[in-house]
């Protein structure tokens, strides 16, 4: 077996084992798509290196490995992604890729190694566990059916909050924010890991300034990412006080993902978290009227969101956990 650094000519190859791979982990999320996996390879997030690798088996593509490296904080952390075909399952491959993961992590100085296993197959939990790696959140998937949503509920229930948020307008803009924006969206986008239940991961929350969120659009837009934005602006202070963020692809247009919501702490019991979701899936409904399905994910832990999120009728669909590894 090799495991070598991919590059553009082997990037088809690589290709074929995440596509596999997610078909049978994740088959209710749209498969993945060329057009963007070749993109990643080339738009970077600014807060993390990326490296990236192809196991192959007598010239066959039989795993992949990215490996991100935080940049500004974090910096003990390796994020992994580690696939390995259906077809070539419990043959050492997962095995040797985790190897040459410790090694790089060793050779970089970085302490703790942090992936994420998804759906309902056994393949990567037990493989997790084999590794030695310990349980460190647990956190559930849910989806709105947006082709099936309750109109009037919805409604009803947008303009009940709002009887909560005087004082308070909505911005919305799509991709790469105004620049009036970026130092309010940089504060809330640092604040997500103090808010939001880490469970036992050893993370930090991260810093983040304008520079860097405007970055992640464009790296987002580099992928092939629409991102849908809608904002909360307090009228007597003008700051952005609230944000939520839809993202979809254009191959897949009945489907997005629910990214960032949060609320400035000094801001929060005016349903302001509410309000942006609602007022967002508005925004991205008006550009996208083929929009089927929302997924999104959030700690098992955060009943507040997932509470958020049942009232507007997301419903669990699967459950992920977030794996780590001291070295």
């Amino acid at each position: 077996m090799r495991i070598e650094p991919i590059t553009e000519a082997t990037l088809e190859r690589a290709f074929t084992v995440v596509r596999a791979a997610m078909e049978l982990d994740v088959p209710d999320l749209p498969p993945a798509e060329r057009a963007v996996f070749f993109a990643a390879f080339h738009h970077p997030f600014p807060g993390a290196l990326q490296e990236r690798y192809l196991a192959s088996d007598d010239d066959v593509p039989v795993g992949f490995l990215g490996i991100n490296l935080p940049r500004y904080d974090n910096l003990d952390n390796v994020h992994l992604d580690l696939i390995v075909h259906p077809q070539h399952r419990r043959r050492g491959v997962g095995r040797a890729l985790y190897d040459h993961t410790v090694a790089r992590a060793r050779a970089l100085g970085r302490k703790r190694l942090i992936a994420t296993t998804e759906g309902p197959s056994p393949d990567g939990p037990a493989f997790a566990d084999a590794m030695g790696a310990a349980v460190a959140l647990r956190e559930t998937r849910s989806r709105f059916d947006v082709a099936h949503a309750d109109e009037e509920a919805l409604d009803a229930m947008r303009a009940q909050a709002w009887r909560h948020a005087d004082g308070y307008r909505i911005v919305q803009w799509i991709g790469i924010p105004p620049d009036e924006l970026l130092d309010d969206l940089a504060y809330l986008d640092g604040r997500l890991l103090e808010d939001a239940p880490v469970g036992d991961l050893a993370v930090e929350a991260e810093q983040v300034d304008g520079a860097r969120v405007r970055g992640t659009e464009e790296a987002r837009q580099g992928r092939g990412l629409t991102a849908f934005h809608t904002g909360a602006v307090h009228t007597g202070s003008g700051r952005l006080v609230a944000w939520s963020a839809l993202t979809g692809t254009q191959e897949a247009p009945w489907h997005a993902w629910q990214q960032i919501t949060i609320v400035h702490p000094e801001h929060r019991g005016h349903r302001l978290g509410l309000i942006v979701k609602l007022e967002n899936l508005r925004h991205i409904r008006a550009a996208r009227p083929g929009l089927a399905a929302i997924d999104t994910i959030n700690a098992s832990a955060n009943e507040r969101m997932l509470a958020i999120n049942r009232e507007m009728g997301f419903r669990p669909v699967d459950a992920q956990v977030q794996w780590q590894l001291t070295l």
